[in-house]
């Protein structure tokens, strides 16, 4: 999806972060949020589901090394990210992360976002290529209990990528990541898109 001059721009934007973090929430950087508009080559993947008025509102830069290689189990992504904290029906619980304020909004909302992930090294199968069970984000919100029984009779993909390929899947889909047989550095910029506005106040952090 993206040529080797749109991924040393996205590079740019990230250089200044720490290295060999698991995972780094990202707010307050106009340089990736510019790269991330509909109007640039990562936004119109998310824009192709959504339609041209999405916009980004999280974005993460997880990178499995061999100081950091992690596995994480089957889940959902169930939060948002906000701004402040104003009690709504249907959010909640809040909890704070990295010292931003995130809530769990109703399973509507999370099921009307995508997430693309923007590949910026190649992730082989013994890379820890993220694995999703296809279908999933249909059952809405999933009981924790529910998920082993419902990962068993769902096809697994294995989202295998090369350098400049984006994976775009609904937000509420059930995914899993194994530690890497070969950790020699997998960096994925997340990013969840959404369509519509938060009510009562609330607003999304955003990028």
């Amino acid at each position: 999806m993206l040529d080797e001059g749109e991924i040393a721009k996205v590079e740019a934007a990230l250089a200044d972060l720490p290295a060999e973090r698991a995972g780094v929430r990202l707010q307050g950087r106009p340089e990736l949020a510019t790269l991330l508009g509909v109007d640039r080559p990562i936004g119109t993947v998310a824009a192709s589901a959504l339609g041209t008025g999405c916009f980004p509102v999280r974005a993460v830069l997880f990178d499995k090394t061999e100081a950091t290689n992690w596995a994480l189990g089957w889940h959902q992504d169930r939060t948002i990210v906000v701004r402040q904290r104003h009690d709504v029906h249907g959010f909640g619980p809040w909890t704070i992360k990295a010292g931003l304020q995130h809530v769990a909004p109703p399973a509507e909302l999370l099921a009307g976002m995508v997430t693309l992930r923007v590949h910026l090294d190649p992730v082989p199968r013994d890379n820890a290529p993220l694995l999703i069970a296809r279908g999933s984000h249909q059952f809405g919100m999933i009981p924790e209990s529910d998920v082993d029984a419902l990962v068993a009779r769902s096809e697994i993909q294995a989202c295998l990528a090369e350098r400049g390929d984006v994976w775009l899947y609904r937000t509420l889909v059930l995914h899993a990541s194994a530690a890497s047989i070969r950790p020699v550095g997998r960096r994925v910029l997340q990013v969840d898109y959404a369509v519509s506005p938060l009510p009562g106040g609330l607003e999304y952090l955003g990028v």
